[in-house]
């Protein structure tokens, strides 16, 4: 899709108001033991920090897409543009730009849609804000930024306490940012703290993968002196959480190689 048609479209969704916000009764009457099946049903498409399975992750989706076309499906390939987005992107001048405005097209049309299940809308509505972020990076609108922001905002105050997603994608976002954004990147530390605390009252907040990136993030937004041992205990923790690399282990050896130092 062209760029110019691209932002005139997303434009229109914004000022519109077809974002779709679902009201706080809604979310109310989500049964979070839906939300828990589905987020398995995502989980490998969700958090992909191999590229190469990335690639082959992000075939199958399109082509299961394709052939079966279901919500859940569709979710899928909302899910997998993002991570695309994310993970690569960045990296090629051509390949895989574009990638962002997929994402979010995709679950805006699924956010929109009245066929939409209400246990799915804490991954739209929280991936979509999200992808939002990675237009407003790929396209330096930062304009975008500033909507990414209210959508994470809207998705934590309906969706946060049935899931880790917004806290966990809005934290993730924010600790990315350039020091200028200081009124979002506060959001690091308040929302990996805030998973780290629902975790500890709830181990079935979040699963070990996000929770070995959470304390691996956690440490990295508190490296003084003042937290250095709470910090190093939760680096502990994301390396005994991830014994086979596919999470936050690599990064958390690194920051405790250096924090010891």
């Amino acid at each position: 899709m062209p760029h110019k048609t691209f932002m005139r479209q997303l434009l229109i969704i914004l000022i519109t108001g077809a974002m779709v916000t679902i009201n706080s009764a809604t979310a109310q009457q989500i049964d979070v033991s839906k939300v828990r099946a589905i987020e398995h049903q995502l989980d490998d498409v969700m958090e992909l920090t191999d590229t190469s399975i990335l690639k082959i992750r992000l075939r199958e989706v399109e082509e299961a897409c394709i052939l079966h076309p279901t919500l859940i499906n569709k979710v899928r390939m909302g899910i997998i543009y993002h991570e695309t987005a994310l993970n690569l992107s960045f990296f090629s001048k051509t390949t895989y730009k574009g990638y962002a405005e997929k994402s979010f097209k995709t679950l805006s049309e699924i956010l929109a849609s009245a066929d939409t299940a209400k246990e799915l809308l804490p991954f739209i509505a929280s991936y979509r804000a999200s992808a939002l972020s990675l237009v407003a990076a790929e396209t330096k609108k930062l304009t975008l930024l500033g909507e990414a922001f209210s959508l994470f905002k809207d998705a934590a105050e309906k969706y946060a306490d049935l899931s880790y997603l917004p806290y966990f994608l809005r934290g993730s976002v924010a600790e990315n940012l350039p020091w200028i954004f200081f009124s979002k990147r506060k959001f690091a530390k308040q929302d990996f703290q805030t998973i780290v605390l629902k975790y500890e009252k709830d181990t079935t907040y979040a699963n070990w993968k996000i929770m070995s990136f959470t304390y691996w993030a956690w440490a990295k937004q508190h490296q003084s002196i003042k937290y250095r041992r709470q910090a190093l205990k939760y680096l502990d923790m994301a390396i005994r959480l991830d014994p086979d690399y596919k999470a936050g282990r690599n990064k958390a050896e690194a920051l405790k190689l250096k924090m010891m130092q």
